[in-house]
């Protein structure tokens, strides 16, 4: 099955803009919260943190449906279909003048744009696996950043100038180009000799042959737990740069450095993965992570830090939590879907589906347990990290290291 994609490098961009879509959808949000939060009313600042999640939720949840009805229909109809829906959600919420119905079109939205995620991931697995797809994957990832890097940027410019609801209509464009540049130059990757008929009955088969297999659910929980920190970190990193550390109309900045500077993570686990291995890599990473948050926290409690001493340090922490995701996240989608390729939609479906609805549930208390430090997100960073890495060596005693 080897429908191989006109260009490598191509090939490439294309699936960083796809799995752009969630970042941008999410950080270019960030500096645009207070005012949301003031023009709906709402009594409480911290609840704005919910028009991130809610969003995500709903990438979690349209995942489980976009994977297999692509194993069906092929993967570019329903990628398609997904960034339409996008389109027609940010339009309600341009309109909306309730904080409830922003957040029911956050969510649609979510579901639209899990179509392009998720089926993206399918059409890599489609074309590779084992190590080249992790070498594909981190290739891509390190483009993704960029978006991240220069979104809360925009996001701020464009509510300054013209209004946060512009926000909206800049995402419909961005969605726009990204389906125009798909139809006219992506092959489909799945041949419909190769495609599974919808049934519950295959349906069910597919998700039993996935949830029973230890190797694929244990990386899964390894990536809710990154995908908590994670979350955790963007619904907070708006107040925590400006209300702790008071840098203002900067903070687009500071988050874009620290984009910029984490995208060099994906060059260097695409140089390495093929010599040492994906789970070695990941495995690395996090422990690196756990260590270092650590003695964030014992600075923090014990050497009582100004603001003014603590920013650079903090800064050099946020750098290592958005290398880290570099060298974890693509690496797990990888280990986790490489035993899967005969259904690639509807394990990629799950993997991210489960991966980010637990990743949800563990980012809103994060996030919402703000409070005016930035020791909550620091405390959530040390427990999913060393939670994750339990996990991995949990399932390093299936087989060796250095093997994957």
């Amino acid at each position: 099955m080897s429908t191989r994609p006109p260009a490598f490098a191509e090939f490439i961009i294309l699936v960083a803009l796809m799995f752009a879509m969630i970042a941008l959808g999410t950080d270019t949000m960030l500096p645009a919260l207070p005012a949301i939060a003031r023009d709906l009313n709402l009594a409480e600042v911290n609840r704005a943190q919910l028009i991130i999640t809610s969003f995500v939720l709903g990438t979690g949840i349209g995942q489980l449906f976009m994977g297999p009805i692509s194993d069906s229909l092929g993967r570019k109809p329903v990628i398609a279909a997904g960034l339409l829906l996008y389109m027609l959600a940010c339009g309600v919420a341009f309109y909306t003048r309730t904080f409830q119905l922003l957040l029911l079109a956050r969510f649609v939205q979510g579901v639209g744009v899990s179509a392009p995620r998720t089926v993206t991931l399918a059409m890599v697995r489609d074309l590779y696996s084992g190590r080249m797809m992790a070498r594909v994957m981190s290739f891509a990832m390190t483009l993704f950043v960029l978006v991240p890097a220069v979104a809360p940027l925009g996001g701020q410019t464009l509510a300054t100038h013209f209004g946060w609801r512009s926000i909206f209509l800049a995402f419909i464009l961005f969605a726009g180009l990204a389906l125009i540049w798909m139809q006219l130059r992506q092959p489909e990757t799945l041949p419909r000799r190769y495609r599974r008929a919808f049934r519950l009955d295959s349906f069910g088969d597919a998700m039993g042959q996935i949830l029973r297999s230890r190797r694929v659910m244990t990386f899964t929980a390894v990536l809710a737990l990154g995908y908590g920190a994670l979350f955790g970190y963007l619904s907070s990193a708006q107040q925590v740069f400006v209300d702790v550390f008071g840098v203002g109309r900067d903070f687009p900045l500071y988050f874009a450095a620290i984009a910029l500077l984490s995208g060099l993570s994906g060059f260097l686990n695409g140089a390495l993965v093929l010599r040492f291995g994906m789970r070695l890599l990941a495995t690395l990473s996090l422990a690196v992570l756990f260590l270092i948050t650590l003695a964030m926290i014992g600075y923090i409690v014990l050497g009582q830090p100004t603001p003014s001493t603590l920013l650079p340090l903090f800064l050099l922490w946020s750098l290592l939590a958005f290398i880290s995701p570099g060298l974890t996240f693509g690496n797990l989608n990888a280990l986790a879907l490489e035993p899967m390729g005969h259904i690639a939609g509807m394990a990629s479906a799950v993997v991210g589906a489960l991966s980010t609805l637990f990743g949800v549930l563990i980012a809103v208390p994060i996030g919402l347990a703000f409070d005016g430090t930035p020791l909550p997100l620091l405390i959530g960073f040390a427990l999913t990290a060393g939670g994750a890495l339990v996990l991995m060596f949990w399932v390093g005693a299936e087989r060796p290291l250095v093997g994957n």
